[in-house]
């Protein structure tokens, strides 16, 4: 290391070519300095205000085995934008033992990965937990295994932060079980959908009950809406295309196109009200505001809904108390890996919703 030849000064004619004792002990404490200034160490940057100027060597540990390239440097580089941390692969910045290596590359235990030096702009140092939300999330969580955690998320909390969010729900849970070394988000909810939420707590889970979305039917998850008219006993699936797209403003929205992806929902009938339907629904497929749209698609749309619902009969709702979005991932049934058994998971309303309910009853 150039660093290590510097710290250690060749013998002069006079002197032996043995060190002295206190020559030897200095040289030793440079050269850990330097080693520790090079950065070759499996600590990953702290957030808050990066300036990841050194060079660091990474070991890759066995649970991110099979991980792509691209997604550990995202890891690793927090608050990076994408093109950087391709643009870094691509000229050969990044060296995986020693070569030069492509961004899907999937990684392998004991892998040495090369991160170099990079200076990322200052981010938002993620607040504190309160204690109210604390005690929230600590009581929200609905099954815990050694690699696994299901969480009823509140309504109105974003599953990550972003976008103007500075604390979501993943950034909340690793505040409050700092004793867990990996957190990471399973799968998404929008802000103001309730209920079930997956996070592993090993990367091995992450990745085999991501594998479990994929698959059809791999994964059983069963969500409950209250809609705007009577929902049609004879309307059991709906499987219009959806086309994502934005507005001028930039707000993302989805729609029912042909030139969209296929997509598909099963509908059951819960419980029929005065105007209203209390109904469940199954995506079988994962596409972003697939439910609420094909809610709005059949003409019945979600109450509270800001984006696809109907302001007029939100309104009335609101004046009567409920004032959030009346979706909530009601149950989970899937193979948890961690113990290698079926589970079956719900998540009980929160009082916005069972109010509600209770009033429409009467």
């Amino acid at each position: 290391m150039p660093a290590l030849r510097k710290a250690i000064k060749k013998p002069t004619k006079k002197s032996s070519n043995r060190p002295s004792n206190n020559t030897a002990v200095k040289a030793k404490a440079r050269a850990s300095r330097a080693s520790s200034k090079s950065g070759a160490t499996n600590t990953e940057p702290k957030v808050g205000e990066v300036d990841l100027t050194k060079v660091r060597f990474i070991t890759v540990e066995a649970d991110r085995t099979g991980q792509r390239l691209d997604n550990f440097l995202i890891g690793q580089l927090k608050g990076a934008p994408k093109s950087l941390v391709y643009r870094i692969v691509r000229k050969g910045e990044v060296r995986v033992n020693k070569g030069r290596s492509k961004p899907d590359y999937k990684l392998q235990a004991g892998d040495l990965v090369r991160v170099p030096p990079v200076r990322l702009p200052a981010l938002n140092q993620v607040p504190d937990v309160g204690a109210g939300l604390s005690k929230l999330l600590q009581d929200a969580i609905l099954y815990e295994s050694d690699g696994l955690l299901i969480v009823n998320k509140p309504s109105g909390l974003a599953v990550h932060g972003g976008s103007g969010v500075s604390l979501g729900l993943i950034e909340s849970l690793r505040q409050v079980f700092p004793q867990y070394r990996f957190l990471e988000l399973i799968h998404r909810l929008d802000k103001d959908t309730s209920g079930c939420v997956m996070v592993a707590k090993k990367r091995s889970t992450l990745k085999t009950i991501q594998d479990q979305l994929r698959a059809r039917g791999g994964i059983n998850k069963i969500y409950h809406a209250l809609v705007v008219g009577e929902w049609p006993e004879k309307c059991k699936q709906v499987t219009a295309p959806l086309l994502r797209y934005a507005l001028q403003s930039g707000e993302r929205m989805v729609k029912v196109d042909d030139q969209g992806k296929a997509s598909i929902t099963r509908y059951r009938i819960l419980k029929q009200y005065q105007q209203l339907t209390l109904i469940e629904a199954k995506p079988v497929t994962g596409r972003t505001h697939q439910i609420r749209v094909h809610c709005q698609f059949m003409g019945h749309p979600i109450i509270g809904d800001d984006k696809y619902g109907n302001a007029e009969i939100d309104q009335q709702q609101r004046q009567q108390g409920l004032k959030r979005l009346f979706l909530h991932a009601a149950e989970l049934r899937l193979l948890d890996p961690s113990t290698e058994k079926e589970i079956h998971v719900t998540a009980p309303y929160d009082e916005a919703l069972g109010q509600a309910l209770r009033r429409l009853s009467k």
